[in-house]
């Protein structure tokens, strides 16, 4: 989960307030300085993280409580809203007009996964039926043309640009010339990393800009970056006007409330990051869903939405096989090959209430990678093991692995696994906790198949 240390070190902070039989001045006043901590930690600029805490503090202390609602419980729903709020507010979407060429430039320092970024972005417009394509205007770092065709074969999807050219502004007109007369709905434009210092640099950006009037201008921060990022998007704010912001590396940073903070100093909201390195690694920005997965609350909405883009049809029976614990290794074999077009077992729960900050015990080991050798193990069985794997002893299992080129140690885990998932799903049937929030049955996953609007217990408010 990204940002999970600061997820857990909020969470850790409203379990106490939860947990208190009495809720007074010096519990809220503990909660503050909690909350503080846990932004300062991530590397959330000093002054966002005083108004954050000292604007929950004052809600908790002088607010009226709603009828019914307990006071616990009201300065939980203060802290995810003021949290909210620093975000974003509310999700954004891409300036984008049907039936018209859109195109996107994308500006950032070195280093930060633009060009990898510009692909990932191309790769979400084409999954949901738009026409995409990228124009390579990054003459100075050697191999950027090679990168971005290589990245476009991979994802079907045409690239310009000329790795002798010097230009970079002409290479940029003429690549959107060339997809303007090809029809292409969305035209992204990668340019040449650059520094806030590095003038000449920043006017190109802002020549580039003038020239081809892109209709939005989108700032890729590095979520490493701490909060050097907030210096960094102010000079490219004020070089040009700043659209919106992606998020790059926020899987494994620690420092990424820092680049959360760059939006503060672009007046530009956040409308995707990037949480892995391949492709498909890549979310579409919604403030509340992601602080509700912060916090460990979920985020369904998200969940159906990356369903639809891994373009799974629902076995109606197999998933209500799933749903109710009583499903078999036959089953989970075809859940596997559908998860794996969503990533892993891993990111899938992460957006469930209760498993945003990690999975339970015996369900860690869930990559991509190791699902592919789950399912080679399982290709191994025989059709009774995989109707029934509670048969598979010692001597299958010295089979299963020999024939798999697994160790029998894998072979175990395998099974472990598959029985923890087994009990877990039935707990999720009853619902989690005090929230009794429960997963999405199969008429929700066939309704948004179907391009119906998804039932509204499981909407964001808005």
């Amino acid at each position: 989960m990204v940002l999970r240390n600061l997820g857990s070190s909020i969470t850790n902070a409203l379990k106490k307030l939860v947990g208190a039989t009495t809720v007074d001045a010096d519990l809220i006043r503990e909660l503050k300085n909690d909350l503080l901590k846990a932004l300062l930690a991530a590397d959330v600029k000093l002054e966002i993280a005083i108004k954050v805490a000292d604007y929950v503090e004052e809600r908790a202390l002088k607010e009226e409580l709603p009828p019914g609602i307990p006071r616990q419980k009201h300065i939980v729903s203060i802290v995810h809203d003021q949290l909210v709020k620093v975000m974003g507010a509310q999700e954004e979407k891409l300036n984008i007009t049907p039936g018209k060429t859109n195109t996107l430039l994308f500006v950032g320092i070195q280093g930060s996964g633009k060009t990898t970024c510009v692909a990932k972005v191309a790769n979400w417009l084409n999954k949901r039926g738009m026409k995409p394509s990228m124009v390579c205007a990054d003459t100075d770092r050697p191999g950027a043309y090679e990168q971005l065709k290589q990245l476009g074969d991979k994802i079907h999807v045409p690239v310009y640009g000329d790795p002798e050219a010097k230009n970079a502004i002409k290479l940029a007109q003429k690549g959107v010339a060339e997809f303007a007369k090809k029809k292409r709905e969305v035209i992204l434009i990668d340019t040449a990393g650059r520094h806030r210092k590095e003038r000449a640099m920043l006017k190109e950006m802002h020549d580039i800009a003038k020239k081809i009037e892109p209709d939005e201008i989108i700032l890729v921060i590095d979520g490493t970056l701490g909060q050097q990022a907030y210096e960094q998007a102010r000079a490219f704010a004020a070089a040009t006007d700043i659209g919106s912001i992606v998020v790059t590396k926020l899987d494994g940073s620690a420092k990424g409330g820092g680049a959360l903070s760059a939006c503060a100093a672009t007046k530009a909201p956040i409308k995707f990051i990037g949480v892995g390195e391949k492709v498909d690694d890549f979310e579409k920005f919604d403030p509340t869903g992601f602080v509700g997965r912060l916090l460990n609350m979920g985020d369904i909405e998200a969940l159906l939405e990356s369903v639809k883009a891994a373009q799974i049809e629902p076995d109606e029976e197999a998933i209500k096989a799933f749903m109710t614990g009583k499903f078999t290794l036959r089953d989970m074999y075809a859940q596997m090959e559908n998860i794996g077009k969503m990533g892993s077992i891993g990111k899938l729960l992460s957006f469930l209430p209760g498993f945003s900050q990690g999975l339970p015990e015996g369900l860690e080991d869930t990559s991509e990678e190791n699902m592919k050798k789950f399912m080679c193990m399982m290709e191994s069985m025989t059709a009774d093991e995989l109707n029934e794997p509670s048969i598979i002893k010692s001597s299958r299992v010295d089979r299963i692995a020999k024939g798999s080129g697994c160790t029998q140690a894998e072979v175990k885990q395998l099974l472990k696994q598959f029985f923890q998932m087994r009990k877990m799903m039935k707990q999720m049937k009853k619902g989690f906790g005090r929230r009794g929030a429960k997963i999405p049955n199969i008429g929700n996953l066939n309704a948004l198949q179907k391009g119906m609007d998804i039932p509204k217990k499981y909407r964001r408010g808005k």
